[in-house]
């Protein structure tokens, strides 16, 4: 598959994520969201890891996992325990807000990684990530003032916060996503399958206190677009991967072109959940958008 088609469809199924996982938790208790949908994804690397035990050689090399020590695994525990702080973070804010904001703002997530880079690893910024910057931080200032007239002041909102706390551990794991791939050479296979396991190891013992009752929680309803939040996010993850793995891809256009699941996400917030003041946020958004695509270029 071309590259270009392969992140594109990638960015679509993102944004699909993004849409069943506000219909998922609208509404809804949020604990058991994240441990159904959890058990979704290491269901399937559970299978796969199944198949590689009965029958070695026939996965093929891309859902293939290596043999890991003690320590490696302590390193992709650590990638699920900042992974699982996002998704709290990020699960808990899109229940309370609507979409056409939770999307733009979760779209910010690379802008924290270049500040991260910046601030971690003594990168500087270049003159187009500057503009970039800029760009994005003043579209973020016309997202409140929209957001504003629905009633949520991004200043004083815990769930703005939230969500924003929620993507810079987001952030996070992008860099530790560098660290883990680049530098000790992870597979990316072998990444995704620990990742979704220990992840559900994690959220187990939240889904049983919930069940248990140990603190004051809502009822929880169960839709069919829990385990659609994995598999969307499943196959947009491997079609992100595979575009990366072609020679003629471009890491900067890859990122920047993964971004139009913002507006897959937007658009459906719209649509599916009438939110309201969605052309008065749309210039904000795509000024976030074109302040990432300037960041990840410059």
């Amino acid at each position: 598959m071309n590259w270009v088609v392969a992140i594109l469809l990638s960015a679509f199924f993102l944004g699909l994520y993004d849409l069943c996982t506000k219909y998922a938790v609208r509404a809804n208790a949020v604990t058991p969201v994240l441990f159904f949908s959890t058990l979704t994804g290491a269901t399937v690397w559970f299978g796969l890891l199944l198949v590689q035990g009965i029958h070695p050689g026939l996965l093929p090399a891309s859902l293939v996992t290596e043999t890991l020590t003690w320590k490696q695994h302590l390193q992709l525990l650590l990638k699920s325990g900042i992974v699982a702080a996002s998704w709290v973070g990020t699960y808990y804010a899109l229940k309370h807000l609507p979409l056409s904001l939770g999307a733009p703002i979760r779209a910010t997530s690379p802008l924290l990684t270049l500040f991260g880079a910046i601030l971690i690893l003594g990168e500087r910024p270049t003159f187009l990530e500057t503009i970039g910057i800029l760009t994005t931080l003043g579209s973020f200032v016309g997202l409140s003032v929209a957001g504003a007239r629905e009633g949520i002041h991004f200043h004083r909102n815990k769930w703005v916060w939230l969500l924003l706390l929620g993507t810079l551990f987001g952030a996070v794991s992008s860099l530790y996503d560098k660290y883990l791939l680049g530098t000790l050479k992870f597979t990316v296979p072998t990444v995704q399958c620990w990742f979704q396991i220990y992840l559900l190891a994690l959220f187990t013992p939240l889904a049983l206190g919930w069940k248990l009752r140990l603190w004051p929680r809502n009822e929880f309803n169960w839709r069919w677009t829990i385990p659609f939040i994995a598999l969307a996010l499943l196959v947009a993850d491997y079609l992100y991967f595979s575009a990366l793995r072609q020679p003629a891809a471009l890491v900067a256009i890859v990122m920047s072109l993964r971004r139009a699941s913002t507006l897959v996400a937007f658009a459906g917030g719209l649509y599916f959940f009438r939110e309201v003041n969605g052309w008065k946020k749309l210039p904000a958004v795509i000024g976030i958008l074109v302040g990432i695509v300037l960041t990840l270029l410059g």
